[in-house]
């Protein structure tokens, strides 16, 4: 059965980052089905960021374009924010989801684990929040941050991982002071919510993860969406950081 998402958003504007797959993707038609005009940026993701433009186009024309950029390349924030106000007009919810994801053990780190890591991250998300806040601010809109539990509480093996992401909860509550009262910023934590595509965890690993899981299941992108809609909507919340995670932060 197929869930109607509350209004809210209509004549409204989003940017997504990473949105033609997975997480982003879910975000994207999550923001749209509440009434908004979607930003989809992607970096290499050609034909899923086409296919869904072309279905949101679809449901209601003229309400997506999909916009290719490396987040790593200065030009990223500028080109971003000028072909959403180009074609809208105005800029009122952004979503920093991209993401790089991948294990640096201690010891085996190089420069551009890092640069990649942390560019994608971190970076990226204050430089594109810092060039759309005066046209957010404009609007008294929001800005969502999709950060990780293990911001907070480790993952062994992805130390460069875990600390852009703990940098990314501080730059979420840091911008919650700086842009405040007009644009509120808050952050998701997603927990085991999609496997990753590269194999890099054992089904041994995997069946640890859901036992360790409260709610015993794997997460739907979906559902990080739904939180994501909310933190967009929420008059009276801002600086926070809401685990969608079915409990594995407790665990942990």
């Amino acid at each position: 059965m197929s869930e109607t998402p509350d209004s809210g958003l209509q004549g409204k504007t989003a940017l997504v980052t990473g949105a033609a797959r997975r997480i982003g993707a879910a975000i994207a038609r999550r923001l749209h089905a509440a009434g908004a005009s979607v930003v989809l940026h992607y970096r290499g993701a050609e034909a899923e960021a086409a296919a869904l433009e072309a279905e949101l186009n679809a449901a209601r024309a003229g309400s997506a374009l999909k916009v290719k950029a490396d987040l790593l390349a200065p030009i990223a924030p500028r080109l971003l924010l000028g072909s959403a106000l180009e074609r809208f007009g105005r800029l009122d919810v952004l979503v920093n989801n991209a993401s790089s994801f991948y294990p640096t053990a201690i010891g085996s780190i190089e420069a551009g684990h890092w640069d990649e890591l942390v560019g994608s991250n971190l970076r990226a998300p204050l430089f594109i929040a810092q060039e759309a806040a005066p046209a957010i601010r404009k609007q008294r809109g929001a800005i969502v941050n999709i950060a990780d539990i293990h911001a907070e509480r480790p993952l062994k093996g992805y130390a460069v991982y875990c600390i852009a992401k703990a940098g990314l909860v501080a730059l979420t509550r840091v911008l919650a002071l700086e842009l405040g009262p007009e644009v509120r910023v808050n952050a998701v934590a997603p927990g085991p919510i999609a496997w990753p595509e590269d194999g890099q965890l054992t089904p041994e690993e995997r069946a640890r993860i859901v036992s360790t899981t409260p709610l015993e299941r794997l997460g739907a992108p979906a559902e990080v969406a739904r939180a994501v809609h909310f933190l967009a909507t929420a008059p009276f919340v801002t600086g926070q950081v809401l685990a969608v995670d079915g409990g594995r932060s407790v665990y942990l």
